[in-house]
């Protein structure tokens, strides 16, 4: 019963909002965000960290055409629910300072979306997670829709356009594999895994594409990033949070339980493909983030860097990049979040995210800078940052898949030094100006926000083991399970 909570309440949250339109609609909001962490820390005690899924419901749904109300928690997917309930509380809170029309409807939009990304986690039938992933578009879209920027139509309108036409790949692809399971047809994942596991190398090659370029798309990784940039410059910073933090780990979740244990024989054709596109993809973004002017431009292609190191490592199919990527997905949702903030609070106080026009700000405002260059740290990957554990293994695991690719790879980390102290030498150094010398320092309420996730960047840093373990057991078991497959095949 703890999982159906777990994907529920929020929902249950979001509609009483949609109906009843509190006054105090923010409050609600986080009070219900906060209870959902609580449920989920609740998960988090009882879990066997050495089990199978757990926390199983399996409720037939349409029986007539093999489909079940079927959710389970393993280690992997612990990981991102827990992502999720901690960022979304500090999502809800950094919006406390600013006051948006219709706060109903935007607080409910932020909670539906929660629904519907812990679904996309935990869902352990085929159609089931299609429906997740679908249903968490469509709040993001009104969001960004309604409270973003300027010429927020277009670039929202391609956005959904862009996402959607990528999903109706993986459609058809769960479909074909549906019509594969013997007997009754059903969309259960085990069933699903042994039908995509008994495709010819063609159809494996074909469906290997189809998933890709779904999860490639919303992750996203080179070429199938060009939404992106503009989607995160035009959203309000609430939207940029939930698209960056967590939206985009439903692409990598995806390879990792979709598309890998799907058809390991087309992972193991394409592999090396899909690497090469992700290391690609790490400097492309990374040399582009050089050169950006404005500041959560700069950011929204630091993130597509990072993604695809990531990427790259889950192609590698060893423990250290699955286990790697894990951990960095945890560490990026953590930072990224920060970083949107911490451009918000500089542009609420400035009015620019122009980098050129800002500067000297670290003579006014010394708690922000503190903040903002551990924030930065581990962005970069210094020891004893979150950001240091996961590159590390993800760029050991590609170095020993191909020791060329991993020294490419690499670059990663001197690329983002570059492009994350010249951000910080254009904003925090240097002289104020007349943008910046009435600059305020962190208020009570951006602390509160700020600095618990601090803390966490440096705690993941120092002791990353806990939440290794959490998901060591479901990586080994996925592992084997693809070994013992291909070794059949050869």
């Amino acid at each position: 019963m703890l999982t159906l909570l777990l994907i529920f309440f929020p929902l249950a949250a979001a509609l009483l909002l949609f109906v009843f339109r509190p006054q105090n609609a923010k409050v609600v909001a986080l009070i219900a965000a906060l209870i959902e962490l609580i449920i989920s820390l609740v998960i988090v005690t009882q879990f066997d960290k050495t089990g199978a899924p757990q926390f199983s419901i399996d409720i037939p749904w349409i029986t007539s055409l093999g489909l079940s109300l079927s959710v389970a928690i393993d280690g992997i997917s612990l990981l991102l629910v827990l992502l999720t309930t901690v960022l979304v509380p500090f999502i809800i809170l950094s919006s406390f300072s600013h006051t948006y029309e219709k706060p109903s409807t935007f607080y409910g939009l932020i909670l539906t979306m929660q629904m519907a990304l812990v679904g996309v986690f935990v869902a352990r039938d085929g159609l089931l997670f299609y429906l997740f992933w679908e249903v968490a578009l469509i709040p993001i879209y009104f969001i960004c829709l309604i409270w973003g920027g300027e010429d927020r139509g277009r670039i929202t309108f391609k956005f959904f356009v862009y996402t959607l036409a990528g999903s109706l790949f993986m459609l058809v692809g769960l479909v074909y594999l549906y019509f594969q399971t013997p007997g009754s047809h059903t969309f259960a994942i085990q069933a699903l895994y042994e039908a995509g596991r008994s495709l010819s190398a063609t159809e494996q090659s074909l469906l290997f594409w189809a998933l890709f370029v779904a999860f490639a798309i919303k992750m996203p990784v080179f070429p199938f990033h060009t939404w992106q940039p503009d989607t995160y410059t035009v959203s309000p910073v609430q939207g940029t949070m939930l698209l960056s933090g967590i939206m985009l780990k439903m692409g990598i979740y995806g390879v990792i339980r979709w598309l890998i244990p799907v058809v390991p024989s087309g992972v193991a054709q394409w592999g090396m493909t899909a690497v090469i596109i992700s290391v690609i993809g790490i400097i492309y973004a990374s040399c582009i983030a050089i050169v950006q002017k404005d500041f959560k431009r700069l950011i929204a292609y630091s993130s597509i860097a990072h993604v695809g190191l990531i990427s790259a490592g889950i192609f590698t199919l060893s423990a250290i990049g699955i286990q790697g990527a894990m951990i960095q997905m945890l560490s990026h949702g953590i930072i990224v979040f920060a970083l949107f903030y911490i451009i918000e609070i500089i542009f609420d106080r400035t009015k620019t995210r122009t980098l050129s026009e800002l500067g000297g700000i670290r003579n006014v405002a010394p708690f922000l800078t503190t903040v903002f260059v551990i924030t930065m740290l581990g962005s970069v990957a210094l020891p004893f940052t979150s950001g240091f554990v996961g590159e590390f293994l993800l760029i050991n695991a590609v170095f020993q898949y191909q020791a060329a690719l991993g020294a490419i790879a690499g670059v990663t980390i001197i690329l983002g030094a570059v492009y994350m102290l010249r951000t910080f030498q254009k904003s925090m150094s240097g002289e104020t100006n007349n943008r910046t010398s009435s600059f305020v320092d962190l208020t009570g309420q951006e602390k509160l926000v700020l600095y618990p996730i601090v803390i966490l960047i440096i705690l993941i840093g120092v002791y990353p083991t806990p939440l290794l373990e959490i998901s060591e057991s479901a990586v080994n078991t996925l592992l084997h399970s693809i070994t013992e497959v291909t070794a059949s095949a050869n």
